[in-house]
């Protein structure tokens, strides 16, 4: 479209042209033209529609618009038209004013072109992936950005802001959509293709149609979120209602597919060697293979509204077959175990089970038979066949159990009866009496038939009488299979809770409790009368057993915390630092510790003395005697015997390991002090005292045990001291055995060596100190009458002094402690002895050298005063 430009000369001032009727006059005609071509192709322009269904086609109009609109607006601002419009208007012609109108649309639906062309192309790159992409995974991740690019365009456009404009768009692509699937998804071949390529095709294209509402409804949301923004309120009819019933036949022919294919794995090649029938199962392939038929075979879309009811017959035609085979094959494959409801007994369920399924196809024929079209075809009467063959079968399989059942049940329910109530479980091997187990009698098999008995009736059978008199009487045989259970339970757990010691201790009182049970498991059954009277007498001697058994276990606990009390003891107690460094001596270390010991020793002794009391209180509740020495406690006072001696072995073998873990933590415990005994520097008091104080407090540990005097044989009373000879008495204690443990031994062994180690090494350490021996292994008058004969240089004198000073000096700057383990060396006493030599050889020097001075100063007197 070109605008035709006037032909006149139009050189000079607008205002002088004006002026001019022949020049207004060509002009006005010019105008004119201009006006009806502007309408013309605007009126043009918006009558155009986009060219196809798609989103691209209106994308490609609003670029068509565009173009055509931006070259008439081009033209419009060319200075010629502009000075044709300068002297019209300076004219004042009355043709300008419709010529501006048209000049204003011009520029508002161009600008509106330009404006969505802008926009729509931002929106392009996703169109044109939706509409030539390959595969649907990329329609699958075009969606949620394509929905995003929208709702930023809806934000920011000023034309593309409304539904009238937005609704459209949205319906082309989700027409897009729609045709992609359509394209993709052929009935006619689908069921031909790999089925897992199928299936995964349909899923896909079943996605990309949930996809796009899905991402809908979240980006609506956010607008809704945001709170600033225009919400969507669209016509979801026009936006979803294809989508959607795309949606629900996609899912249809997923469930086809599915189905097909676990028919095809359940008849698979290995199904023909298991059956040996190779031809029943290509049959049943062959059906398998004319389900899909109906598909294949239509004459409508499957995927339009209009033909939802065509569609809906076929789906229908397809699950009421693939129903009754279903129900055939689940009946044929659990025949010989059939899933139960929960609590359903084996026949009986088993019956109502093949029932179950009977109900479930024939439900499926009487909806076939409110469709008269459905039964009629051959479809329909392939179908009523199959339901016939699989009914008779089931009645068949019904009757089958029943008889079975019937028959079975009188034959053994009498026997079940004459079950005595109890029965002994014996474990091998019977070692105590704990060994022995009792078990209610009441056979599973006779709670089943009392199950089976109420159910067939349920299912309308005729039971057998004695088998309905049972099933009456079930609350009665309930009650007391219960109550026998609570009995045993009682008995069983009383016996728990027993040692080894204590069955035997109790073996009258248990075998008093069997006397009880024996007519439960030698004479009653479940047909005699007196079970109430069998239930309450055990029910009895239980109780008094456990009377028994909790006053035995107080005492025993009596005991046993006494004895945790004597094993905790700690017998190595130390001495507490009272003002810092300060630590006591070796001596006073010991004898603190062995102070300590036996106040708690004297205390562990009462603890221990107390045990045979509490005995003779278990000897009175079980031989009603007080003795401490009844034979039928025999194996019980060794019991404990036993366990007093585990108790003290721990107790001994814990303390040892304590001292030794003290000897070698570093954090001393006592000192001793470095003293120069010439000619050697020793400890005070020394290594082997030392070695010896350790060695007597290890057995003094040991021999604590001296305390605990032993148990006269078969008794629980003290053997008294025994005189050897006329001066020599032996107290049986438990030292004897204990002192020999090879893990006492062994602890006490490593205690003496580590300490015997430690004052090695402190040893080592004090030779260091010996570089001043000369102090005082040399004679200290011989040196100096030595020196006195040589008459050394005054300088002599000096270097000698300076040496002895500086040595003075040097031993003030070393350390006075050293603490190796558990050991504090206290070197004060040393440093003095030694500084003390150091300044008697300086007196000694200067005494001489004194001497010397004098003699030298009488003599230079005499020679002045001879001179």
């Amino acid at each position: 479209i070109k605008l035709e430009m006037p032909t006149i000369d139009l050189d000079g001032e607008a205002t002088v042209l004006a002026t001019v009727p022949e020049v207004v006059a060509a002009l006005e005609s010019c105008a004119v033209t201009w006006q009806k071509l502007i309408s013309t192709a605007l009126e043009e322009q918006l009558k155009k529609v986009p060219q196809g269904n798609g989103p691209l086609a209106e994308v490609d109009l609003w670029c068509e618009r565009n173009d055509t609109l931006s070259a008439l607006t081009e033209q419009t601002k060319l200075p010629e038209v502009q000075k044709v419009l300068e002297i019209l208007q300076e004219a004042e012609s009355e043709h300008i004013g419709n010529l501006q109108i048209v000049l204003h649309d011009l520029r508002k639906h161009h600008v509106e072109a330009l404006d969505n062309v802008k926009f729509l192309s931002t929106l392009e790159r996703h169109l044109k992936n939706l509409t030539h992409g390959t595969g649907f995974s990329v329609v699958l991740d075009t969606i949620p950005s394509l929905m995003n690019a929208l709702r930023m365009v809806w934000i920011i456009s000023r034309h593309y802001n409304t539904d009238e404009r937005m609704v459209p768009l949205m319906e082309r692509i989700a027409w897009e959509i729609s045709t992609r699937v359509y394209k993709a998804v052929d009935l006619h071949t689908l069921f031909k293709e790999d089925r897992a390529a199928a299936k995964k095709k349909i899923a896909e294209a079943k996605s990309s149609l949930e996809q796009w509402k899905k991402c809908y409804f979240a980006v609506r949301a956010q607008i809704e979120a945001s709170g600033r923004e225009q919400h969507w309120e669209f016509d979801r009819k026009r936006l979803f209602e294809k989508t959607d019933y795309m949606t629900s036949v996609c899912q249809d022919l997923y469930d086809i597919l599915q189905v097909t294919e676990e028919f095809y794995n359940l008849f698979s090649p290995e199904l023909k060697t298991v059956t040996g029938d190779p031809k029943s199962i290509d049959d049943l392939v062959r059906r398998v293979n004319g389900l899909t038929s109906p598909m294949e075979e239509l004459t409508f879309d499957p995927f339009s509204i209009k033909s939802a009811h065509d569609w809906k017959v076929i789906m229908e035609e397809f699950k009421e077959e693939v129903l009754v085979e279903n129900v055939k094959q689940i009946f044929v494959q659990n025949l010989k175990d059939p899933p139960l409801y929960k609590n359903h007994p084996p026949v009986a369920g088993a019956i109502y089970w093949s029932r179950s399924l009977f109900y479930r196809i024939k439900q499926t024929i009487i909806r076939f038979q409110e469709v008269e079209e459905l039964l009629t075809s051959e479809r329909g009467k392939e179908v009523k066949q199959i339901y016939l063959q699989v009914a008779k079968r089931m009645k068949e399989y019904e009757d089958q159990k029943y008889n079975q059942w019937r028959d079975g049940t009188g034959q053994i329910l009498p026997l079940l009866l004459k079950n005595t109530l109890l029965t002994v479980i014996t474990e091998e091997p019977v070692t105590t009496k704990k060994s022995v187990h009792f078990m209610v009698n009441f056979s599973p098999i006779l709670q089943e038939i009392i199950i089976e008995t109420k159910y067939m009736e349920q299912l309308g059978f005729s039971v057998p009488e004695t088998a309905k008199y049972v099933a009456l009487q079930e609350d009665k045989y309930l009650r007391y299979k219960n109550r026998l259970q609570t009995m045993l339970d009682r008995y069983h757990k009383v016996m728990g809770t027993l040692n080894e010691a204590e069955t035997k201790l109790l073996d009258d009182h248990i075998q008093e409790l069997w006397r009880v049970f024996k007519s439960g498991h030698r004479r009653l059954n479940w047909n005699s009368l007196g079970i109430d009277d069998f239930i309450v007498r055990c029910t009895q001697a239980i109780r008094k057993f456990e009377s028994l058994v909790h006053q035995i276990h107080n005492n025993s606990e009596d005991i046993s915390n006494k004895l945790l009390l004597i094993e905790s003891t700690n017998l190595f107690k130390f001495p507490v630092s009272k003002n810092g460094d300060e630590l006591p001596k070796v001596k006073e270390f010991f004898e603190y510790v062995k102070c300590e010991r036996a106040k708690d020793v004297a205390h562990m002794v009462r603890k221990y003395t107390a045990i045979p009391q509490l005995l003779m209180k278990v000897e009175r509740c079980v031989a009603n005697t007080n003795s401490g020495k009844s034979p039928k406690l025999t194996s019980y006072y060794a019991y404990w015997e036993n366990r007093i001696y585990q108790v003290l072995t721990q107790l001994i073998v814990k303390n040892l390991q304590g001292f030794n873990a003290a000897v070698l933590a570093n954090v001393p415990l006592f000192q001793t002090e470095a003293v120069l005994s010439v000619p050697e520097i020793i400890l005070q008091p020394n290594a082997s005292e030392i070695d010896e104080m350790t060695v007597q407090c290890i057995r003094d540990c040991v021999e604590v045990t001296k305390h605990f005097v032993r148990w006269m044989h078969g008794t629980c009373i003290e053997c008294p001291p025994q005189h050897v000879t006329e001066d020599e008495v032996i107290t049986f204690s438990f030292y004897s055995d204990i002192s020999q443990n090879p893990l006492i031994v062994e602890q006490a062994v490593l205690i003496a060596r580590n300490v015997h180690k430690l004052l090695a090494s402190l040893s080592q350490y004090l030779s260091q100190w010996k570089r001043y021996h000369l102090l005082w292994k040399l004679d200290k008058n011989i040196v100096m009458e030595k020196v006195a004969a040589e008459k050394p240089a005054c300088i002599t004198f000096d270097e000698e002094l300076q040496f002895y000073m500086k040595v003075a000096q040097e031993v003030t700057q070393q350390p006075l402690i050293k603490d190796e383990r558990c050991i504090r060396l206290q070197l004060a006493p040393l440093a003095h002895t030694v500084q003390e030599n150091a300044r008697g050889w300086v007196i000694s020097l200067g005494r001489l050298l004194n001497e010397s001075a004098r003699e030298e100063l009488f003599s230079l007197q005499e020679e002045i005063q001879v001179g």
